[in-house]
């Protein structure tokens, strides 16, 4: 390990390592023969010529890198990959958001979201806004509209999980998003939908007419 990089980036953020000290992070040491940083280096050239089908037989040809170190590598550029797969996506209809939204279907809480949009409709950031019980969430306007002020969003979707697989929205969720829809029209920032997943459904507000019905 470069002497002094875990500490600078403990000092200055994780913003300061370059990529290749970002890989030496994560490998911790090297080899007998292979010192860190030349192997972050040819990981690095590894991951430029790899596929996402294809990364961890590329990280384990490389010298130097068992299973372990190849597995957290493959890990940490597929968490990044997911994370940031939804910049400038543009929602045109609410089953365009599902995908960017489905990985919170395997928790056994519900997580709530806030989908911050742009005024072209392209996603600017997912957020968790709170995560709750099995089957409850209990959330706050502030803490769904604060970021959204903050990231100039003109519009923002609401999501969450169901963990009992029934997209059908309760009592309170209805109630939810009748608040929120109120708090919305008083901030300027347009609540587009509401959605309700599951690993394999999902239940749109917008599409079942709940926002303009109340039932």
């Amino acid at each position: 390990m470069k002497p002094d990089i875990r500490e600078l980036t403990l000092k200055r953020g994780i913003g300061y390592a370059s990529d290749v000290e970002l890989l030496m992070l994560m490998l911790g040491t090297g080899t007998k023969n292979v010192p860190v940083d030349r192997l972050a280096s040819v990981v690095m050239n590894k991951i430029g010529e790899a596929s996402r089908e294809n990364l961890v037989d590329k990280l384990l040809s490389v010298k130097g890198m068992g299973e372990g170190k190849a597995l957290i590598v493959a890990a940490a550029y597929e968490f990044g990959r997911r994370r940031n797969l939804h910049n400038n996506a543009l929602i045109r209809t609410p089953s365009d958001i599902v995908p960017f939204v489905r990985s919170y279907s395997i928790y056994p809480q519900e997580h709530f979201l806030c989908i911050s949009l742009n005024g072209g409709h392209e996603i600017l950031e997912i957020r968790v806004v709170s995560v709750g019980t099995v089957n409850k969430a209990l959330v706050h306007p502030r803490e769904v509209f604060c970021e959204a002020l903050k990231n100039n969003a003109a519009a923002v979707i609401v999501a969450h999980n169901h963990p009992s697989g029934n997209c059908e929205p309760s009592r309170e969720d209805i109630e939810t998003t009748e608040v929120l829809l109120k708090c919305s029209r008083l901030l300027g920032v347009e609540l587009l939908d509401h959605v309700i997943f599951d690993k394999n459904s999902y239940y749109s507000f917008m599409e079942h007419g709940l926002f303009f019905t109340g039932k």
